[in-house]
């Protein structure tokens, strides 16, 4: 990333967010916090509004609007991409949502004209992608779900799961969840569920996917990774709502 286009950056992170430390900042990033300290003084010394204490973190003052951003042709290209992979291989919802966002960001840069990526996800016709959203809305809302399942032995078990994450393995997707028949975390194929209830059951505490991994001994690379994912900045809220 070009030092200007990492300043730019800078400012939308910062941007509906009280308080975010250099750390933070250099993670996202993927740079050194020693580079944010950098960029912070020359962003304070050119006059943008922008504030900072040791040990409270970096903040912009109400009101400010930064500049507005510029996607390349190659990163409209990988949000094409992923548009389709979504339309082919979510759930209605989220699938409609990723091509209404992808329109959006053509017409307002007017991009429509870009040379089409030759890359193509094909549709999963007969996968039971409709049962995505009721799973995804359990995870959303913390909640459990009742189901009935025949795995791959035809034995049917009926069980109460809290569900903590959907995962894509290209031709399936799987369920990772809190089963309380078994006292663990067991993982479910999507398409081998019989039936399912969302119930008003609260999430024990603790179950989570960062806990699944923890106790599945997943390697440092994994835990690694998941951990950037959700480190993200559209991870966070705006907290100054």
């Amino acid at each position: 990333m070009r030092r200007a286009d990492r300043l730019v950056q800078i400012l939308l992170l910062l941007r509906g967010r009280r308080r975010t430390t250099a750390q933070q900042l250099a993670e996202w990033l993927e740079v050194s916090p020693r580079t944010i300290y950098r960029d912070m003084a020359d962003l304070m010394m050119s006059g943008a509004p922008v504030n900072g204490e040791a040990g409270e973190g970096y903040w912009l003052e109400r009101g400010f609007t930064p500049p507005p951003v510029k996607f390349t042709a190659n990163e409209l290209a990988a949000l094409e991409v992923g548009a389709r992979m979504l339309a082919a291989r979510a759930d209605k919802e989220t699938a409609d949502a990723a091509k209404s966002a992808l329109a959006k960001i053509h017409a307002t840069l007017g991009s429509t004209d870009l040379p089409i990526p030759p890359l193509y996800a094909p549709p999963m016709y007969s996968y039971p992608l409709e049962r995505l959203t009721p799973i995804r809305s359990a995870i959303e809302k913390n909640l459990g779900l009742w189901i009935e399942y025949k795995d791959l032995q035809d034995n049917t078990s009926q069980r109460l799961i809290w569900p903590v994450g959907l995962v894509f393995w290209g031709d399936r997707w799987t369920l990772t969840a809190w089963c309380n028949l078994r006292k663990d975390y067991r993982t479910f194929r999507v398409d081998l569920l019989q039936k399912w209830e969302m119930s008003e059951e609260k999430s024990p505490p603790n179950i989570s996917m960062q806990d699944y991994l923890l106790k599945s001994g997943a390697d440092q690379e994994t835990l690694a990774a998941f951990d950037r994912i959700h480190k993200q900045p559209w991870h966070s809220q705006d907290d100054s709502l």
